[in-house]
C-alpha cells in the first residue's frame, strides 16, 4: 500500500497575498506555485464559486495537498506543468482571461523534508535538485553539473546565483574531487564546499552550503528564465483590472520581479499597487522563519 505524505508547508504571507488579489465569487484564478495548496485553500474558503487552475511541476503536489480542499466546493483544475506556460495550460483548459494569478517562488517545504532529490543540505540524498517529482534520463540534475560543466562555469553560477563569495574555490574543489569520485550525494557536496571555505565562514550566520545549493538549484530548473516568462505570460492572461500577487525570496528574483513591474508601469499597461514590498510581521518570522526573507509586490492590470 502507497504510503500517503501530508503537506507540511506553512504558506507565507497568506492573508495578504489573497487579500491583495480583490478576488469575488466566480473569480478565475491562477496558483501558478501551488506547492501545499494553502493560498488555494484559502482562496476557496473566501470565494466558494470560484475556479482555481493549479499549476506545480511537482506532479505529487495536488495529492499531498487534496486534504485541504475535501470540506471546499470551488472547482480545482490542476496541472502539472512550470508556470512559465501558463498560456499553454490556459489554452488547456480553454481559458481566456483570468482574474487573479498568484506566483510563490523559491522552494516549498514538502521538497526540502519530502522529496528525497537533494534540496536540503541536511540530508544524504541524491544529488538531483529539480522540481520534477520523477525526472527522466534526459532531464538535468545537479549531479550533472557538478561532475561535468567546467571550473569556470561553476564558478560563474554560485557566484551569480547564490552571491557565493567564495565561488572560484568552491568551483575548483568541486573540479579537484571529481577527479577522485564522481560527486553522487548532497553531503559529497557539503563535504566539497566544508573543505574549500575558510574555517572563520564555516561558523557564519547561514551554513556555508547554503548559496551554493540554491546557485545551483536555480541553474539546474532556469527559476530565473521561467521567472521572466511567467510574469510575461501572467500580465497577458490578466483582465483588465486583475492582479498579480508575486513572493520572491531572494533578491535576484526580488530585483526581476521589481523591474518588471516599474518597466510595465512606463508602458502604462499595469499599476503598482505595493509602492513598498509587504514583508512578514514579527509574529510571522517567529511561527515561521522562512518568511523573514520573504517579499511579495501586487500589481492591478489597467489595459486590456
Amino acid at each position: 500500500m502507497e504510503e500517503k505524505i501530508n503537506s507540511v508547508h506553512k504558506t507565507v504571507l497568506l492573508n495578504e497575498t489573497v487579500d491583495g488579489l480583490n478576488l469575488h465569487d466566480g473569480s478565475i484564478v491562477v496558483d501558478g506555485t501551488f506547492g501545499g495548496g494553502g493560498h488555494s485553500a484559502l482562496i476557496c474558503k473566501k470565494f466558494p464559486k470560484v475556479t482555481i487552475i493549479a499549476i506545480d511541476q511537482d506532479k505529487g503536489a495536488f495529492k499531498k495537498a487534496e486534504s485541504k480542499f475535501q470540506d471546499l466546493n470551488c472547482k480545482v483544475l490542476f496541472n502539472n506543468n512550470n508556470f512559465r506556460k501558463i498560456d499553454t495550460v490556459l489554452e488547456k483548459e480553454s481559458i481566456k482571461e483570468v482574474h487573479g494569478i498568484i506566483l510563490d517562488l523559491g522552494l516549498s517545504s514538502d521538497q526540502l523534508e519530502n522529496s528525497g532529490r537533494g534540496f536540503s543540505f541536511m540530508k544524504d540524498e541524491p544529488l538531483l535538485m529539480t522540481m520534477k517529482e520523477n525526472p527522466s534520463p534526459e532531464d538535468l540534475t545537479v549531479r550533472d553539473i557538478v561532475n561535468t560543466w567546467g571550473e569556470e562555469n561553476l564558478a560563474n553560477i554560485i557566484y551569480g546565483y547564490g552571491e557565493e563569495q567564495f565561488s572560484k574555490r568552491i568551483a575548483k574543489g568541486i573540479v579537484e574531487a571529481r577527479k577522485v569520485a564522481e560527486i553522487k550525494t548532497t553531503f559529497d557536496l557539503v563535504k566539497i564546499i566544508q573543505d574549500s571555505v575558510p574555517n572563520l565562514y564555516k561558523k557564519g550566520r547561514i551554513n556555508c552550503a547554503t548559496k551554493t545549493f540554491q546557485a545551483l538549484r536555480i541553474a539546474v530548473n532556469d527559476e530565473l528564465g521561467a521567472l521572466s516568462q511567467g510574469l510575461t505570460k501572467g500580465i497577458e492572461a490578466l483582465k483588465k483590472g486583475g492582479r498579480m500577487s508575486v513572493i520572491s525570496f531572494h533578491s535576484l528574483e526580488d530585483r526581476i520581479v521589481k523591474r518588471f513591474f516599474k518597466e510595465k508601469e512606463k508602458e502604462g499597461i499595469i499599476k503598482i499597487i505595493t509602492k513598498r514590498p509587504i514583508v512578514g510581521s514579527d509574529k510571522e518570522i517567529k511561527e515561521n522563519p522562512r518568511s523573514r526573507s520573504a517579499k511579495l509586490r501586487i500589481i492591478e492590470r489597467c489595459q486590456a
